[in-house]
């Protein structure tokens, strides 16, 4: 089995936390101006960073033994429990909000609708109170759509993708992303209906770049690098509040980000903080996918009672708190048994003639 890079796990969950933290000061205010994380939105694209990374490492050197269909299914079962599990917590919230009132009224159809394709990762109806997402049961969902759909083209095309070839893809997806930027002023997009035509422009940079990471093999060495990365990645986030934003977030991601990354792949082990940063890579998962059906909670319970920032801190921290060991909880009793299960029901199938 290969060995796990216990940095890039802990840098993972340190990314989860602080998009947790900045998501809960958007519910409190959405003025991102007054965000102590207002960038941290951009924890989604060092994800996708991330996410072409290891893919490229655990699965470059498996083609072309590994079919098509093999890898599919198997991104499906290590990514879509949770995207299962995740719906259903955003299904009950939307029904069960109790400080959402009538806000929230909506036609079973549509709810039901809602479900389905929120089950399928596909965008729904829109439903009233969510801001025109496309995923509106539970926002983040966008994301894992175009993760599958980047695992969709690496698995088509990236096998054969040379040097070269994948050197200039990232130059291409690069100056897209710069571009949007600039001209949009910001990255904060891809989730809504208005801004889905950004999604693809995220993911394409950062994903094909982690790719591209790995198969060059660049790596910094830096002693401590799992609480030094972590605190850039915190700085980063609470970066400076220019308006436009663009030139700043894009710096981030296709600079600085790529070198995070490099720094955190410099080793495997992490020393006497492994064991921090292995349970941060697994939680970071679950963590990211249960918490957003609560920050809509949290938001409409700001906008009835209008609590003071001194009220809301206790809350938010007791929150955070609860994500934590709620992800814990579902990774544990629900996530790991049924990925288990699935690979294991997998592998008894007996081979296909080819």
């Amino acid at each position: 089995m290969k060995k796990h890079y216990e940095i890039l796990d802990g840098l993972r969950g340190t990314a989860a936390l602080l998009v947790v933290v900045f998501h809960l000061f958007e519910g409190l205010n959405p003025d991102y101006r007054t965000n102590p994380l207002h960038h941290g939105y951009l924890a989604v694209d060092f994800f996708f960073l991330l996410s072409g990374f290891v893919v490229g490492y655990a699965y470059d050197d498996r083609w072309p033994a590994l079919r098509l269909r093999d890898f599919l299914r198997l991104r499906l079962v290590r990514l879509h429990p949770m995207v299962l599990v995740a719906v259903a917590i955003g299904a009950l919230g939307y029904v069960l909000d109790p400080w959402a009132s009538a806000v929230q009224r909506t036609s079973g159809l549509r709810m039901t609708a809602a479900l389905a394709l929120g089950a399928l990762l596909l965008p729904g109806p829109t439903l009233p109170n969510r801001f025109d997402e496309t995923h509106p049961l539970n926002g983040p969902c966008w994301s894992l759509l175009q993760e599958y759909l980047a695992n969709l083209a690496y698995a088509l095309v990236g096998p054969r993708l040379g040097p070269r070839a994948l050197a200039a893809v990232v130059a291409v997806a690069a100056a897209a992303l710069v571009a949007t930027a600039v001209r949009h002023g910001h990255l904060q997009g891809g989730w809504g209906r208005s801004t889905f035509w950004m999604a693809p422009v995220r993911v394409a940079f950062p994903f094909s770049a982690g790719l591209l990471l790995f198969r060059r093999g660049w790596r910094i060495r830096l002693p401590g690098a799992y609480g030094w990365l972590s605190l850039a990645l915190l700085a980063l986030f609470a970066g400076p509040t220019w308006q436009p934003a663009g030139y700043y977030e894009a710096f981030c991601v296709v600079a600085v980000f790529p070198l995070v990354v490099a720094a955190g792949a410099g080793a495997y082990a992490a020393g006497r903080l492994g064991p921090l940063c292995r349970w941060a890579g697994r939680i970071s998962y679950p963590l990211y996918l249960v918490h957003y059906p609560f920050i809509y909670i949290f938001t409409n319970w700001v906008n009835a009672t209008h609590p003071t920032r001194a009220h809301a801190l206790p809350v938010m921290g007791a929150l955070v708190v609860f994500f934590v060991g709620l992800a814990w909880v579902v990774l544990r009793l629900y996530d790991e048994p049924v990925r288990a299960w699935l690979g294991a029901r997998f592998r008894r199938r007996p081979p296909v003639p080819a």
